[in-house]
């Protein structure tokens, strides 16, 4: 859609506050919530069949909506081990969730990765999730994963990652913080601030950080083929793997 009113209205009356303010202070996140739910749409448009889809991370529920309006082929469980943001995720797509396209879980990524059966997923999505975990953590999800997607399926994930050159990687850092500081003194926000710089420092920690190159990496490394980055917008960046055929 080249006119993203209608895309952004559609949002805003579904997910309400919890849009709106992130598109406020992160654009590029809500931007990389719909470059997953177009990836997924264009895998979905090469087959008739209907697709089982993971979720990683839904949160309160942005992503998870732009899953839901790319495909009628989807039926989606969404994972997310956050109560009071996945309750609300819960409210805001309770329609699709009355007519059976979408079901939730509670469980860690991890846990509820290990409990679904090897080879029965279509698409693992997700968006902003695994750069919080910590690189040990992430590593078993990402051979979860790849053990749980049936022979060609995909992984989809929006999410932040780092720039292999650091002196870049530290100056676009530095830029997106003045940027918070900026939108949310405007707005009077303080507390919201504060919760951002903080977690920004998780982000950018040692352990956490996925750079790109090691990322990619690791992807391959657990049998993912056809690896690629697209659409890097500062340290945002589209990632899809393929799980070989037989």
């Amino acid at each position: 859609m080249t006119d993203t009113s209608p895309y952004d209205a559609m949002f805003s009356g579904v997910i309400g506050q919890d849009y709106e303010l992130l598109n406020l202070i992160c654009p590029l996140a809500t931007k990389m919530s719909r470059l997953v739910g177009a990836a997924a749409s264009e895998y979905a448009a090469q087959t008739t069949d209907n697709l089982t889809v993971v979720e990683l991370g839904g949160g309160t529920g942005i992503t998870t909506l732009s899953l839901l309006t790319a495909s009628d082929k989807f039926n989606i469980l969404s994972i997310d081990n956050e109560p009071v943001m996945q309750e609300q995720a819960k409210k805001h797509l309770h329609k699709w969730a009355a007519e059976g396209k979408l079901a939730f879980c509670g469980d860690d990524a991890l846990s509820a990765l290990k409990n679904i059966a090897a080879g029965s997923v279509d698409i693992v999505a997700s968006a902003y999730t695994l750069h919080n975990f910590l690189d040990s953590y992430r590593k078993e999800v990402i051979q979860e994963i790849y053990r749980i997607l049936k022979p060609g399926g995909h992984f989809i994930n929006g999410d932040r990652y780092g720039l292999d050159d650091i002196s870049k990687h530290t100056r676009t850092i530095q830029d997106e913080v003045g940027g918070y500081f900026k939108v949310l003194t405007q707005i009077n926000k303080p507390d919201v601030l504060e919760h951002w710089i903080v977690h920004l420092f998780s982000d950018e920690s040692e352990n956490h950080v996925m750079r790109e190159s090691i990322a990619l990496d690791q992807l391959r490394d657990a049998g993912f083929s056809s690896v690629n980055l697209t659409h890097r917008l500062e340290v945002n960046a589209l990632v899809t793997a393929t799980k070989p055929c037989l």
